[in-house]
């Protein structure tokens, strides 16, 4: 047990150092972006072989699109401010999925994305998905899914980390992966994904920006949202996402910085 605690430590004091772009924030890693990213492809793969990819060409090609521009936006961030080392192992995908139940999408670690076609009639337009794409490519341009597996890893005192990263227990593996990147399920990690969804808000708000879409349409998709559920929600202290009305003011705080970029 020592030993593992030893390792755990030490693990800590290597990622420790990493720094969020766009906000500057420190977080603890415990784990590689280059173990994670593979996990990640191995896990999207799955995904999309147990999915029904979407056939209409259309709705295909936007997402295509948005996601192609947004990843140009990405990578031309961390180009001028010399963090390209931090997009190494990325191998970028854009898939739609048939679901017209599953309001969601999300990006896994290196880039891999999946839309639902639940959610475009959310978005309404092609900015609208932008404003999705971009928040959720700055979940995995933030680490946020390594993060959470870092802080999952820690709470379960690094046993059952060691055992995933030495291969022992792949499942396990994965229903972490799945977790780290979608909501948290425990109570005591719900904070710690409010913060991430409100810093991909941040990032994503001037990735789209950057890409040459209106940022200030942002707020009017989590009003949207809003109205989808009728306007009910859990509330924010037990929910792992911010409130929808934070959210829009959140947004609107940032709006100056993200036009910035939107006009230059």
């Amino acid at each position: 047990m020592r030993k593992v605690g030893l390792s755990v430590l030490v693990a800590a004091l290597v990622y420790a150092c990493a720094t969020v772009p766009v906000t500057g924030r420190k977080q603890m890693n415990l784990i590689s972006n280059a173990e994670i990213i593979q996990m990640s492809a191995q896990q999207y793969d799955q995904v999309l072989r147990e999915s029904k990819l979407s056939n209409n060409q259309e709705q295909v090609n936007m997402i295509k699109r948005v996601g192609t521009r947004i990843q140009s936006a990405v990578e031309r961030y961390m180009t001028e401010r010399g963090l390209t080392a931090q997009l190494e192992g990325f191998n970028w995908q854009f898939n739609l999925i048939e679901d017209d139940k599953t309001v969601n999408a999300w990006c896994m670690p290196g880039g891999k994305v999946a839309f639902y076609t639940a959610i475009l009639p959310v978005c309404k337009d092609e900015t609208g998905v932008a404003v999705v794409m971009g928040h959720e490519v700055a979940h995995a341009i933030a680490n946020h899914g390594r993060e959470r597996m870092s802080q999952q890893m820690a709470a379960q005192f690094g046993l059952n980390a060691v055992s995933v990263l030495m291969g022992q227990n792949p499942t396990a593996g994965q229903e972490l992966l799945m977790q780290a990147v979608g909501a948290g399920t425990s109570f005591g990690m719900l904070k710690f994904s409010r913060d991430h969804e409100s810093e991909a808000d941040h990032m994503g708000l001037i990735f789209m920006a950057m890409a040459r879409y209106d940022p200030s349409q942002a707020p009017a998709f989590w009003e949207r949202m809003s109205s989808l559920g009728g306007g009910q929600q859990p509330p924010e202290f037990m929910s792992t996402h911010p409130s929808h009305e934070t959210r829009i003011s959140d947004l609107k705080s940032w709006m100056p910085e993200a036009l910035q970029y939107y006009k230059n």
